[in-house]
């Protein structure tokens, strides 16, 4: 970027600032974005910029190592069953107590403090998260399977509280919190939440946050685009694996749900989402729906 003038930058961002007016912009925030305070504060700063320029942010934010953290601080070990954290009642009022208040209320106090409205929700609020419990196979024998305790797959999304808080310059922070037919509380992946909203939203983009440069072949190249047959290559060659895959899988399913485009970019450039938006310059993987 260093051989453009900021008058050049400015002159490029204007096309895409009247392309996106009035449209919705879904942000997964995780990783380093979240945990280094320059690209905290850079992260809300872009949040606030995209607001001003029209365009309506909603941001779903993770939080696992703050999870983590606390659960260490209490001498609860974590456990993990096939990437899924496995979450007993003592461990959900954590993930409340960790991703409903804490974490929440910061992105909020930072989004806030960059001059933006940001106002905190979890799925309970709105009546907007239904969720039920999720079943986890195992990924070499199908037919097993694992009890994670109150951790969520999404039934519906009721978008109504977050449409009626971006119609009033409000910008909403989600915390990936659904709640069940009894009134109990879920853990739910964010990439999946981030993903589901966006398509209920009918949103333009889904831009998740992570902290590597995109997807990566097997040299350690950027794949800049993916299409859902490379991702099921991808995937079959242990190329995406891991904790990749339910992050591709939600933004591929967005991506064939009508989100426009979808792009995995690396949080720890600071303001990757803003020259990502705003420029035409790639600053990561867009999945495409065909």
């Amino acid at each position: 970027m260093s051989d453009f003038s900021p008058a050049d930058i400015l002159a490029q961002a204007l096309p895409y600032i009247r392309k996106f007016h009035g449209k919705t912009l879904v942000i997964k925030y995780g990783g380093n974005a979240m945990t280094d305070p320059a690209l905290q504060k850079a992260f809300a700063e872009d949040v606030v910029l995209l607001k001003l320029v029209g365009m309506n942010p909603v941001v779903v934010h993770g939080g696992g190592p703050q999870i983590e953290g606390l659960l260490q601080r209490l001498g609860k070990k974590g456990e993990f069953i096939e990437g899924m954290r496995v979450t007993d009642a003592e461990t959900m009022e954590v993930v409340e107590w960790v991703l409903g208040g804490e974490v929440q209320q910061d992105i909020v106090g930072l989004i806030n403090q960059a001059g933006g409205k940001a106002v905190g929700l979890t799925g309970r609020d709105g009546a907007m998260i239904r969720a039920k419990k999720l079943t986890v196979h195992d990924s070499k024998d199908p037919s097993k399977e694992y009890d994670v305790g109150q951790v969520g797959d999404i039934v519906s999304i009721d978008p109504s509280v977050v449409k009626a808080l971006q119609d009033d310059a409000f910008i909403p922070v989600v915390s990936p919190i659904g709640f069940g037919e009894n009134n109990e509380s879920y853990n739910i992946n964010a990439d999946v939440v981030a993903a589901k909203l966006a398509t209920v939203l009918s949103a333009e983009k889904l831009l998740m946050l992570t902290n590597i440069r995109g997807v990566l072949d097997k040299a350690g190249e950027l794949l800049t685009e993916l299409t859902p047959r490379r991702i099921d290559e991808l995937i079959a060659d242990g190329t995406i694996s891991g904790g990749m895959i339910p992050k591709i899988a939600g933004a591929l399913d967005a991506a064939k749900s009508g989100v426009n485009a979808v792009h995995i970019i690396d949080g720890r450039v600071p303001h990757a989402m803003l020259l990502e938006v705003l420029t035409e310059q790639a600053f990561g993987t867009m999945i495409r729906s065909h």
